[in-house]
């Protein structure tokens, strides 16, 4: 850089970026600190250049043109391409303010080198637009100083002589040191700001991991309560399925219609015999009530196995809603207890969970 025909006027401090030239997609850091960030007029030449020193090389070096595009893309950063360097800057600033500084200023630098191109091009007088209009603002000065918030200082020239060598020398080490109390500050403040919006992201996942959770456990909670009251109901029913005082009339009954059909086939014997011998003083009605009474406890006889049988199927199906009953109450206590413990999985994942959160 040729600082005899070139004079600064704008400067500011930003982090400079580069884009990754492999991804064209990431970006580059040039550094750890801010960087004094300058718009340079050559008066020789009539160009604009956007220059920032880093150690013993320049970061930057994009002369202005009119197709180029400063555009903001968040409230603190903002980039432009370069065809030329066949790269894209960007700058983070402290403030939204300093941005805006940055871009107007982008936008006047333009719109200069536009008017010195149509000038060259015309073959007219070549004069510095931008000079001009720094000139009509303020008187001039070598230099004037203004702190934005943030305590960031920009430096505008004000006037179209070239400065003297001392006074360059000045700019140049002011330019490219700054205060070693600035840096470390907006190392500090990047830094913090950079952690602190780790954390809060990291915050808004556990929290949202532990609202999943507390819904997962409440609901566990909720299954588990209602599979006890399924077991105690079905414990209850199965408790009044035992052998009932009904169950034992029945076996009551079918214990006397077993004596009633031994007694009455007894009987049926009995008659059997009376009248298979010689009955010679029996006359022939007698026989045949006999025979009649034969027959009405043969009737009776089949109505009581009738419901003798039946009263067996009706016990052996007590028996088997019984053994259903067991069955239900059994799986329904592995669910409880399966429920139970992935409740306490869970509990111990919150406690993980309660722990590793900051």
């Amino acid at each position: 850089m040729s600082t005899a025909r070139e004079q600064p006027i704008f400067s500011t401090r930003a982090h400079v970026f580069q884009i990754d030239p492999a991804t064209k997609r990431n970006w580059i850091p040039a550094g750890k600190h801010a960087l004094t960030v300058s718009y340079f007029y050559d008066a020789t030449r009539n160009v604009y250049r956007i220059i920032s020193i880093g150690g013993a090389k320049a970061i930057i070096n994009s002369t202005v043109t009119p197709n180029m595009t400063f555009t903001k893309t968040s409230q603190k950063f903002g980039q432009w391409a370069d065809s030329r360097a066949n790269t894209v800057y960007g700058l983070g600033f402290a403030s939204e303010q300093h941005l805006t500084q940055f871009a107007e200023k982008f936008q006047e630098v333009k719109e200069a080198a536009r008017l010195a191109r149509e000038k060259s091009q015309d073959g007219g007088e070549l004069t510095s637009p931008a000079l001009g209009l720094a000139a009509h603002q303020v008187p001039p000065s070598p230099l004037v100083s203004a702190n934005g918030p943030g305590d960031e200082k920009l430096f505008r020239s004000q006037s179209a002589d070239v400065p003297g060598p001392a006074e360059r020398e000045r700019l140049k080490k002011m330019l490219s040191e700054g205060s070693v109390g600035e840096v470390q500050w907006e190392a500090e403040f990047f830094a913090l700001q950079d952690s602190n919006n780790k954390l809060a992201g990291a915050l808004r996942e556990a929290n949202a991991a532990a609202a999943q959770w507390r819904q997962q456990l409440e609901a566990q909670r909720a299954e588990a309560e209602r599979l006890r009251q399924r077991v105690a109901e079905l414990e209850a029913q199965a408790a009044a399925e035992q052998p009932s005082a009904s169950e034992k009339e029945g076996s009551q009954a079918l214990e006397q219609l077993e004596a009633l059909v031994q007694t009455k086939d007894q009987e049926i014997q009995t008659l059997k015999s009376q009248t298979g011998g010689p009955r010679e003083a029996v006359d022939a009605t007698e026989r045949e009530e006999t025979q009649q009474k034969v027959q009405d406890l043969e009737t009776r006889n089949a109505e009581l196995e009738h419901q003798l049988r039946a009263t067996e199927r009706s016990l052996e199906e007590a028996r088997a809603e019984r053994e259903r009953a067991r069955a239900e109450v059994g799986r329904a206590a592995q669910l409880l207890d399966v429920r139970l413990f992935e409740l306490s999985e869970l509990r111990e994942g919150l406690a993980r969970l309660a722990e590793g959160t900051p």
